[in-house]
């Protein structure tokens, strides 16, 4: 069961605090390179389900493991997540 404990203003979550979402690319740089869950998550160390979790938002990666995934598509960082939502592609 995740932590929800009230700390007042914010709710505390498993991920983090509620409202500081951390939003990846993951599936986009995956899809685009024709990479399975299963590979990234081989490739980084970790159970493919947790790729699934990164790329759902369910779990925000500690820095470690976000500077790995980027190093690993050989993209900066900013690149593959980021605090605020993407832009959509082909919107303006």
């Amino acid at each position: 069961m995740a932590d929800t404990r009230d700390t007042g203003t914010q709710r505390r979550t498993k991920a983090g605090v509620a409202g500081e979402t951390i939003y990846n690319r993951i599936a986009v740089l995956r899809t685009e390179r024709g990479i399975s869950r299963r590979q990234l998550a081989e490739a980084l160390g970790v159970h493919y389900q947790t790729v699934g979790y990164l790329e759902r938002g369910e779990y925000s990666p500690s820095l470690h493991l976000a500077l790995r995934i980027a190093a690993y598509f050989e993209v900066p960082v900013e690149v593959v997540f980021s605090t605020a939502p993407f832009p959509r592609i082909g919107s303006t």
